[in-house]
């Protein structure tokens, strides 16, 4: 969950600073207005690839560590599963 959180963060930060960016680009600009359009666009592509790159990157971090849980589960209850039939074969031998 602190992945998700920092992610998070970080992304409202990017998100923020491109748009101050893209505003004080639009004041002081010294292109004529199609080329700085054409530029803040241009930004817009590049932040939103990055966007989705982290995402990605974080669903497969999250998609590993389900994988990791999972087997930890599966192990915890294979020695359960041995421990309840030891002590069963035990008690049937008492």
């Amino acid at each position: 969950m602190d992945n998700l959180n920092v992610t998070g963060i970080a992304i409202g930060a990017l998100v923020v600073g491109a748009l101050t960016g893209a505003v004080l680009g639009v004041l002081f600009a010294p292109d004529k207005g199609s080329k700085t359009r054409d530029n803040i666009v241009n930004g817009a592509k590049d932040m939103t690839d990055d966007i989705k790159k982290r995402l990605t990157d974080e669903a497969a971090a999250l998609r590993k560590k389900a994988e990791e849980l999972e087997a930890l589960a599966k192990e915890k209850m294979e020695d359960i599963t041995n421990n309840v039939k030891h002590k069963a074969e035990e008690a049937t031998k008492a």
